[in-house]
């Protein structure tokens, strides 16, 4: 029987073959805040950036790029400190790699794009969207979270993590890979902190998403939606975390249309249509 991992890398497999996050043809390194970010380029249109979550790489989004490259022009990167994009800092926050994608779209001379952001990648959209905002046309994230704690993650989730990051933390002599995985483990369990008054300066639509069974909880996402003006929230049933790949054609179909679409105020008698 296969495992779970091996599962999920069989569903992030490129349709078309191309292989994503290791396409010599159109990738390339950028000299981003100290450190080479790999980036990748696909299609033609108005600028998409799509950004990972934790550990994550390009390859990830092997289901997305060719749905929206047909209309966009795509970017996908490896954020800083994961994928080909090494960087030997002892630390890492959402904030510096919110600040690593404003830089990549200026030396890509794109001024603004829309955006997607996967689990933490979602953080780093709602930290772009607040420190960049002129870089942000929408923004479309899944399983977002704006703490580090279980009103935001529930708690078995939370167990599941917590003890290698604990044997880390207490380990003195780690390995390069062990420190870098450290790393990684510290962004998830000490971070972010975005406050609900920082939301509400967002002032790009927004399309909130989750599963209801997901590692962060359904109260948590519609929390973010519900304090973000100009926002949609879809939560999908029998859910987990990897919506845009175990539901990557509800998900490519509905953030393309979110995309396209102006944004619609609801209110009044129109909340009975």
């Amino acid at each position: 029987m296969a495992t779970l991992q091996e599962e999920f890398v069989k569903m992030l497999k490129s349709p078309n073959g191309i292989p994503y996050g290791n396409n010599k043809s159109v990738g390339k390194y950028y000299n981003i805040r100290g450190f080479k970010m790999y980036c990748e380029v696909y299609g033609k249109g108005q600028p998409l950036l799509i950004i990972h979550g934790n550990g994550g790489s390009i390859g990830n989004f092997a289901n997305q790029i060719p749905y929206f490259s047909k209309k966009y022009k795509v970017i996908v990167a490896d954020s800083r400190a994961q994928g080909k994009s090494t960087d030997k800092g002892d630390s890492l926050s959402y904030e510096m790699m919110a600040d690593d994608y404003a830089a990549l779209l200026d030396a890509l001379k794109i001024d603004s794009a829309f955006v997607i952001g996967w689990s933490d990648g979602g953080n780093n959209g709602l930290l772009l969207s607040l420190r960049h905002p002129e870089k942000v046309k929408k923004l479309a994230i899944t399983g977002a979270n704006l703490v580090p704690d279980t009103t935001a993650v529930p708690k078995e989730v939370w167990d599941i993590v917590s003890p290698d990051y604990y044997a880390l933390k207490e380990k003195a002599d780690k390995s390069e890979i062990e420190k870098n995985g450290y790393k990684l483990l510290r962004l998830l369990m000490e971070q972010p902190h975005i406050s609900l008054s920082e939301l509400h300066t967002i002032n790009c639509p927004t399309l909130v998403i989750g599963g209801d069974h997901d590692v962060i909880k359904p109260e948590h996402t519609l929390l973010i939606s519900q304090n973000i003006p100009n926002s949609y929230l879809w939560i999908l049933p029998n859910s987990g975390h990897s919506i845009p790949v175990i539901y990557k054609d509800d998900f490519n179909k509905t953030v393309d249309r979110f995309f396209s679409k102006p944004y619609r105020t609801i209110g009044g008698v129109k909340r009975f249509f």
